[in-house]
């Protein structure tokens, strides 16, 4: 019995180690793949842009961040968490030079911000890395924390604009490639896969096509293109909606970009713990009934900082809420051995759900002068996605 708790107790002790050092990563490479977004009133000036070109420039890096999980989140399952977030950051250095010598050609731009996408890839990684560590009955507080790396988008909304201004652009994004550098390096050295995680070898399409007979795939892939498509959408069009609807200064409407992810980020981990205590689904429907009230005050276009300021913060909560429960639903309903590989087609279907709404704002803010329409179709989709929740998860906690 004395052993047993030892050995739970050294167990536990390297999996919060683990678990500190996947967030950690989770959030540079988050910072990295959301460069573009902050400084998308610099771009949009400098070059010409209209809303459509600016919105489309903004989302693409979310194109590959989306489906590159796929592969990434196949390939953890073989490979191991280790291995794969050591070669994603230093993959992501590449684009993240590119980018920043580029911000003078649209075209080049778009090009290496395709690529910038890869950086968004590592959640893929991260979610069956820490998944390993734990037991069934703490998954939602693993996967709830580890999720909260996404605060990376908090980072870049806050002081990209300040580091551009303070040291130039080039040179923002040089220190980005140092810390992504250091970082791979210090994953390589100090992470370990769990000791009782093991190496799947069979060819890897048949493994996805496994994945997407399983019901479950299709089902957390609803929920989570809207809750963390939510979020990535927010995250990165959020500094274009304020200069143009609320006309805040770059500087100014990254602050506020940077409140709104902390406060998504906060509520993540709070929704994979209550997920523990009360049930995913329960949290689920919170989240989805929330994000569709907040985002009818939304679409009123209300006065800057109370009440809109308020309803974007609540609206964070609620969809970090979700990303937190809709992962703790994952653990519950996928054996361990393919968690990976379905975290790899769930993770690009919440980051394609991320994909849609800026360019879908840009057009809209282009031809109407509002975003009303934008958020009533949100409120919508969430309002149709809880209802579903309801009748597919019945019998599930």
């Amino acid at each position: 019995m004395r052993a047993e708790v030892g050995e739970r107790t050294t167990r536990s002790g390297t999996a919060g180690g683990n678990l500190a050092l996947a967030t950690a990563a989770f959030a540079l490479t988050f910072w990295a793949w959301n460069l573009i977004g902050p400084l998308s009133r610099t771009y949009s000036q400098e070059l010409n842009l209209s809303p459509a070109q600016t919105s489309i420039l903004v989302a693409f890096p979310v194109l590959v961040g989306s489906l590159g999980r796929i592969p990434v989140g196949t390939l953890t399952d073989r490979y191991g968490g280790r291995v794969m977030f050591t070669a994603l950051c230093l993959l992501s250095i590449v684009p993240t030079f590119l980018v920043g010598l580029s911000s003078a050609s649209y075209g080049m731009l778009l090009f290496w911000g395709f690529f910038l996408g890869v950086a968004g890839t590592s959640f893929a990684a991260g979610i069956p890395f820490v998944n390993a560590w734990y037991r069934p009955e703490r998954r939602g507080f693993a996967t709830g924390v580890f999720g909260a790396g996404m605060g990376g988008t908090a980072l870049s909304a806050f002081l990209t604009p300040r580091l551009v201004e303070g040291l130039g652009l080039f040179t923002t994004h040089l220190l980005m490639c140092v810390a992504l550098a250091v970082m791979g390096v210090v994953m390589w050295m100090f992470a370990r896969d769990a000791p009782e995680w093991r190496p799947r070898t069979e060819p890897a399409l048949p493994r996805i096509r496994e994945a997407l007979k399983l019901k479950a795939t299709w089902q957390a892939s609803a929920l989570y293109a809207l809750v963390f498509g939510g979020f990535v959408a927010f995250s990165t069009y959020l500094p274009t909606l304020l200069t143009t609807a609320y006309d805040f200064a770059q500087t100014d409407a990254g602050v506020r970009t940077a409140g709104f992810a902390v406060a998504a980020v906060v509520a993540r981990p709070v929704g994979g713990i209550l997920s523990d205590r009360i049930g995913p689904v329960k949290v689920c429907l919170i989240s989805f009934f929330g994000t569709c009230a907040f985002a009818l005050v939304l679409a009123l276009h209300p006065p800057a900082e109370f009440p809109a300021g308020l309803s974007f913060t609540l609206i964070a909560v609620t969809l970090g809420l979700g990303t937190g429960a809709v992962f703790a639903l994952v653990a519950k309903l996928v054996e361990p051995s393919r968690v990976g590989t379905v975290t790899g087609l769930v993770g690009a279907a919440g980051g394609l759900g991320g994909y849609f709404p800026p360019l879908l704002m840009g057009v809209v803010y282009q031809a109407t002068g509002a975003y009303t329409l934008g958020f009533v179709l949100l409120a919508l989709v969430a309002l149709l996605v809880a209802l579903y929740t309801t009748r597919a998860f019945r019998r599930v906690g």
